[in-house]
């Protein structure tokens, strides 16, 4: 499965009345690295839209100053959908703050369903494996 790393410093503006990183900023970066996979898959990124977040939970508090990394890659795709799988990890300690699936779809210039011809990458380790089995149990 091929990842694609975006990285992000956490500054003051992104920050919630406590102090940490405020959800809605961690979601709308967790949302485009998860596209940037499945676009990047596809090859056409205006044929992709976001149909379904799932799962997206915080582990962690991040806090001001942390520099995040997010890791996101295309785990399970369907005829028309394609399911990402995102890691949200503090890159000074490597721990996990986030995680969750995304699922898009490819659709045509009026906004139908079109087949996107993709094949599910090939699994190689147990951890990607679990990954898929999750990927697979979402609604």
């Amino acid at each position: 499965m091929k990842s694609h790393l975006i990285h992000h410093l956490v500054k003051s503006e992104d920050l919630n009345h406590h102090g940490t990183l405020f959800a809605g900023r961690m979601a709308e970066w967790f949302v485009e690295a998860s596209f940037v996979a499945a676009a990047s898959q596809y090859g056409k990124p205006e044929g992709i839209v976001c149909l379904k977040v799932h799962g997206f939970r915080f582990f962690k508090p991040v806090r001001n100053g942390s520099i995040i990394l997010i890791d996101s890659k295309v785990v399970l795709t369907g005829r028309t959908s394609i399911t990402v799988y995102a890691s949200v990890v503090d890159e000074k300690t490597n721990d996990l703050l986030v995680d969750g699936f995304i699922t898009f779809v490819s659709v045509d210039e009026a906004g139908n369903k079109v087949p996107h011809g993709l094949t599910t990458p090939e699994v190689v380790d147990a951890k990607e494996a679990e990954i898929v089995a999750q990927a697979k149990e979402l609604k």
